[in-house]
Order: C-alpha cells, then structure tokens, then sequence
C-alpha cells in the first residue's frame, strides 16, 4: 500500500535538508497519514480509510459523501 491519502490523494514531497554550511542532501517529507473509522450514514456502515491530517478536517466540515464524490472514489469498496 502507498503512503497516499485516500480523499486527497496527498503524497511524499521531495526536498532538501541543509546543514549549517549550507550543504544540501536529498530527503523525503512524508505526509501525515492516519488511519481512521468514519460512520458512513448513507451505507449505515463504518468505512476505514487512510486518511491525512489535513483531511480529517475538511471531513469534519464537508462531511463524508461530499468528499469522496469529489474524489470519485466509490465507498462499497472500502
């Protein structure tokens, strides 16, 4: 499985880390991934997705189902 939002389809950035003489290597900024039960009403189930924090926030304010129609993910699957 892919670290990869479910609803955003957020993943890894690529950038550097520098060192005080400002000598640059290569490294990976994850994204933050949990993984979370979320009542889904229409399907009167709960639905575990792989969710990231910035998710989870706008899913409290959209709710379920706005959100994965957005995405074009169809919810029996999960």
């Amino acid at each position: 499985m892919s670290r990869r939002c479910d609803l955003t389809g957020k993943t890894a950035n690529n950038g550097f880390t520098i060192s005080h003489s400002h000598r640059r290597t290569k490294r990976i900024q994850h994204v933050n991934l949990q993984t979370k039960r979320v009542w889904w009403p229409q399907g009167n189930r709960w639905v575990k997705l792989k969710l990231s924090t910035k998710a989870i926030k706008t899913l409290e304010k959209k709710g379920l189902a706005t959100m994965a129609k957005e995405a074009g993910i169809n919810l029996n699957h999960y």
